[in-house]
């Protein structure tokens, strides 16, 4: 059996060297370190997923707005159902449809030539969410309307012509558990000029019934 003194020098010995080891120093230090990568990397993942969903709402807006008033002579309910259908599957990838809506408003002077007034306004996509510049018939008898879009920088259209004006709400969808982006709300706005197209007014030569028209009063993914 070892002495005490025997003991207890060859238990200083081992810690020295314990003491002296580094072995393990890397470990040690990327266990500290991991729970800040990991932060930071999802924060960075998080960030760009949003920016992209910023670039696809915009996209969506306007080309909706371009494509609306690239419809030659006349416009009909399935230009406008077809369009709208074509804006929204551009954005599958963020889940649109669930969490979006797309408010497709015909800006034009109004009959007594005082302001503006929506001659007609189509919307799709599930989320409720009203124009802010109000809803078809607005203006057309008085002179509430002056024009549409940020206050600095009003649009309004010209006698004779007409402006597609597109809104477009989307509710961010984060990637991440409790993001900090969680509840954040995308909009963007976009306005074009018709061309080539004399008669403003809103066909229907399919006869599409209520329910197969996108009226702003429907919700559909």
């Amino acid at each position: 059996m070892l002495s005490a003194p025997r003991t207890l020098r060859r238990a200083l010995r081992r810690l020295t060297r314990l003491r002296g080891c580094t072995s393990g120093l890397a470990l040690t230090e990327f266990a500290f370190s991991l729970p800040v990568l990991l932060a930071l990397g999802l924060l960075g993942l998080e960030s760009a997923n949003f920016a992209m969903a910023h670039l696809r709402v915009s996209s969506i807006a306007m080309m909706t707005a371009d494509n609306a008033a690239r419809v030659r002579e006349s416009i009909d309910e399935a230009d406008v159902i077809e369009l709208l259908l074509g804006a929204k599957m551009s954005g599958n990838g963020i889940q649109f449809g669930r969490n979006g809506r797309i408010i497709l408003s015909s800006i034009e002077v109004n009959p007594g030539g005082t302001g503006q007034w929506i001659r007609w306004q189509r919307c799709d996509g599930l989320r409720n969410s009203p124009s802010l510049y109000g809803a078809e018939g607005t203006g057309q008898n008085n002179a509430s309307l002056q024009g549409v879009g940020p206050a600095a920088n009003r649009i309004a259209a010209q006698p004779g012509t007409a402006v597609m004006m597109v809104e477009v709400v989307y509710d961010y969808q984060p990637i991440i558990p409790n993001s900090f982006l969680q509840g954040r709300q995308i909009r963007y706005e976009s306005a074009f000029n018709v061309r080539q197209r004399n008669d403003q007014a809103m066909k229907n030569a399919g006869s599409l019934p209520a329910a197969q028209r996108r009226t702003c009063n429907l919700f559909q993914a």
